[in-house]
């Protein structure tokens, strides 16, 4: 049967990032899409101008329905955008225990731009850390969810995939394509041993999304049976295949979104 995964995320009205990212993605990987929306945002490719929260009873009521009614083999969790959803997120996941969660932790826009409020990453590491089965923070995010200087080296990445596995999570990917290097490396700390993934950096201004897309693929993967390692590598791949064949869109006049199904196209 084809996997039922669901993505808990913001709304991108560009199609880049957020929920329209992870739709596309889990479709390309012969994965069937469902969706809990956080909060809807004002966006295109050049800034995040506006955003609206969805209210955590709504947030709550909108995983409800799914759980009733479908047999959901992973999930997603990207933007949470306030305090009180990361609260209602832990509690009904905790209530239906999917098998997998992983949990992309969106805290701003590649443009810089905030998508959260409040104390967010302190919420996120004091409920959603032990409920999750991978988080797959960027460097900014890593050294902020650990409390540590952002990294800059695979070992800094190594130390705070370590620190983070000590706040809790069961499992981290440490994303290293911000990084000043001729490769995009990403450490994955499973609590007992390390493994870095590299790719080439594939150069392209239509980067926007990459972080979502990555953490859906490892979902999807992950939902097919697939194990952690195996997942991260392939949705690598898949992520730096829709990366070389981005230019082919053209989507506004900033990063513009990834080729989310060249494998079709």
């Amino acid at each position: 049967m084809i996997p039922n995964v669901l993505s808990i995320a913001g709304s991108d009205p560009g199609g880049g990032a957020g929920i329209q990212a992870d739709l596309k993605t889990f479709a390309a990987l012969r994965c069937h899409g469902l969706t809990v929306v956080t909060a809807l945002t004002a966006q295109n490719t050049q800034g995040v101008f506006g955003l609206f929260v969805v209210p955590a009873d709504f947030v709550a009521a909108q995983i409800d329905a799914l759980f009733a009614d479908s047999e959901i083999s992973a999930v997603k969790i990207g933007m949470v955008a306030s305090v009180a959803n990361v609260e209602i997120l832990a509690e009904r996941l905790a209530r239906y225990k999917p098998k997998v969660i992983v949990l992309d932790p969106v805290l701003a826009a590649s443009s810089g731009a905030s998508l959260a409020i409040g104390a967010i990453a302190e919420s996120m590491v004091a409920h959603l850390a032990p409920i999750v089965t991978l988080v797959t923070p960027n460097l900014m995010e890593a050294g902020y969810l650990a409390k540590a200087p952002m990294p800059e080296s695979l070992a800094a990445m190594e130390d705070v995939a370590k620190r983070l596995h000590e706040r809790g999570f069961a499992a981290v990917l440490v994303k290293g394509g911000h990084r000043a290097a001729d490769s995009c490396d990403d450490v994955l700390y499973n609590g007992s041993s390390f493994r870095v993934f590299s790719a080439p950096r594939v150069l392209t201004r239509h980067t926007h999304g990459t972080g979502c897309t990555l953490s859906s693929a490892i979902a999807a993967h992950l939902a097919q049976g697939r194990d952690l390692a195996q997942a991260v590598a392939a949705a690598k791949l898949y992520l730096e295949r829709a990366l070389e064949t981005a230019d082919a869109l053209n989507v506004g006049h900033g990063a513009g979104p990834l080729n989310h199904f060249h494998g079709f196209w």
